[in-house]
């Protein structure tokens, strides 16, 4: 297997949330599980992201007041959302990781999996919510686009609630396509199939709401009938991942049934999308998964799969899960002439 960066500090752990369901026990399962894997680990101890590229997506008034809020002591945001002392700290340096993440992918093309917190695609411009303080994923693509030169990136987001944050700050952004698998209806209600962009950037949303009850087959269909061929047509020159575990079967959040080998599945996927049209990456932001054990060993999975590792994975596919894939399908086709 292939090494992979894993970028991780402990001042993530210092994110304090006491008994919410994002909190530092979703990390701690994940780093031992790591450790236990025996798979080829490089850990890097991220830097702070600068404020200037944070700014680049959020306003600066509001990441003021989380700064503030840190240094007050703490509070909540939002009735999600809570912002402890140390919290502005490893908001900084989860945003870090990503711009380190991307200047390693475009470099020397390393694959890496961001195990930080807080999560991130939630946050939109002017707003934390949903767990999220700062959008890492949208900080990494506004990066890359701003200081790396990039004209194309690929964010695919399969979190089981929708990355509105990242949406958000992409809709008008012709250079990055945001692809999105989330549970239909869920929280936080956006991700409909007719939130497709707009103006120059019409068609590069392209959002999959999926039944409860979708699974494995959902997954495939997403990827090989959809994903794959908008890829080719885009041709990104960096693929980045909002990676959340909360649609696996089971969790406390979701009402999907993916499987742990969806996981291990998609980044492979990913790995084969990427080298097919030349991209650099994936590179993998933690995003949700509520049961620490069963997130943990999830992420293991997919690090198999970022290593090149494909699992057997041949589904059966439902006609809800067909059905759902095809209605985002036929919304994004007319503005993807010959990809389909």
């Amino acid at each position: 297997m292939t090494a992979i960066d894993v970028y991780y500090t402990p001042v993530f752990l210092e994110h304090e949330t006491g008994e919410h369901p994002e909190n530092k026990r979703r990390l701690s399962a994940s780093v031992q599980a790591l450790l236990d894997s025996g798979l080829d680990i490089r850990w890097i101890t991220p830097d702070p992201a600068p404020v200037a590229a944070i700014a680049r997506v959020h306003d600066p008034a509001y990441i003021q007041t989380v700064e503030r809020l840190a240094q007050q002591g703490g509070g909540w945001l939002d009735g999600d959302t809570f912002v402890s002392p140390r919290s502005y700290e490893a908001a900084l340096l989860a945003a870090g990781s990503g711009l380190m993440a991307v200047d390693k992918a475009l470099g020397s093309g390393e694959k890496a999996f961001l195990l930080v917190r807080p999560p991130g695609h939630h946050a939109r411009p002017k707003q934390g919510m949903g767990f999220c303080l700062f959008n890492n994923i949208a900080v990494a693509a506004a990066y890359a686009l701003a200081e790396k030169g990039l004209e194309r990136v690929l964010i695919v987001d399969w979190d089981v609630h929708h990355g509105n944050g990242t949406q958000d700050i992409f809709y008008r952004e012709p250079r990055v396509l945001f692809f999105s698998t989330h549970e239909a209806g869920h929280y936080p209600g956006t991700g409909k199939t007719v939130e497709t962009g707009s103006d120059a950037a019409a068609g590069t949303i392209v959002n999959v709401p999926l039944l409860p009850g979708d699974g494995d087959g959902a997954v495939q269909q997403a990827f090989d009938t959809l994903l794959a061929p908008l890829a080719r047509a885009f041709k990104p020159q960096l693929i980045l991942v909002s990676a959340g575990y909360d649609p696996q079967k089971g969790d406390p959040l979701g009402d999907l049934c993916f499987s742990q080998t969806a996981f291990q599945w998609m980044a492979a996927r990913l790995v084969r999308i990427a080298g097919e049209t030349g991209a650099a990456g994936p590179v993998c932001f933690l995003e949700g998964g509520y049961s620490p054990s069963m997130l943990a060993a999830s992420v293991v999975a997919t690090i198999r799969g970022l290593g090149g590792e494909t699992p057997e994975f041949s589904p059966t596919v439902s006609a809800d899960e067909k059905a759902d894939v095809r209605e985002a399908l036929e919304e994004v086709k007319p503005y993807w002439k010959g990809a389909f």
